[in-house]
């Protein structure tokens, strides 16, 4: 048996980092629709959300890695109740009655713009993280224990390739099924798959250097070998 679980000096400062990404793409990025040209691919649109969101995923690796399935598993948790209360704080802040005056009226209108997504694009939002972030983690926890911790690089782009594909597929289908022409719909989630998942390949160099710097100061190298997966549970 693996010695009992204790406290870490930065899993605090990892938790709240993830949490402020997390909500920041969600809400920052995620309504503006930008351009890139890529080779063979063209100009290419995309959500400017998607230049930070996979971060959330960087620290995902990073918790799984270092301090095992359980502790991320809490930080999803915590990441999900974030999410959901921004959500519904920003949609009552709108219905709130508007104060009369030009200023009041166009702050309005901004608020309505950049916060006032709809339903549905906020749950399939919350849905698509939640499953893609216990399908990343759980893909890396199994994988080190197979690779008994050997090819970091391995595990970290293996299990972002997976929990990313999760997370696309399930946010385009949930959000713009019937809305969308099918086709559209699969186009645009495969361009987001690969730059999201391009991400995580160029921030391998730093995911080493974090990881090391943990596994030193905190004297921590979890495999989870007799953890419970399931994800309805916070203790670690």
């Amino acid at each position: 048996m693996q010695e009992s679980r204790r406290q870490h000096r930065y899993y605090d400062l990892i938790l709240a980092a993830f949490v402020v990404v997390l909500l920041c793409s969600n809400f920052i990025g995620a309504g503006k629709a930008a351009i890139v040209d890529l080779p063979y691919l063209g100009t290419v649109v995309f959500g400017g959300g998607i230049l930070f969101f996979p971060i959330s995923y960087f620290f995902g690796d990073i918790l799984t890695e270092v301090y095992g399935y359980a502790y991320d598993r809490r930080a999803v948790w915590t990441g999900f109740a974030a999410l959901t209360f921004a959500a519904i704080m920003a949609q009552i802040v709108i219905t709130l009655p508007v104060a009369p005056g030009v200023y009041m009226a166009n702050y309005q209108q901004g608020m309505e713009t950049v916060f006032g997504n709809s339903w549905r694009i906020a749950i399939a939002s919350m849905l698509a993280f939640w499953c893609g972030s216990f399908t990343n983690s759980y893909v890396l926890a199994k994988m080190k224990i197979w690779s008994q911790g050997r090819h970091l690089w391995m595990r970290v782009i293996g299990s972002t390739a997976v929990g990313e594909l999760v997370d696309s597929s399930l946010f385009y289908m949930l959000a713009f099924y019937g809305l969308w022409d099918t086709q559209e719909i699969l186009s645009v989630a495969c361009i987001q798959y690969i730059l999201k998942t391009s991400w995580e390949v160029l921030a391998t160099p730093l995911t080493y250097w974090v990881v090391r710097f943990l596994k030193l100061k905190e004297n921590e190298d979890y495999y989870d070998i007799h953890t419970n997966f399931t994800p309805f549970r916070v203790k670690v």
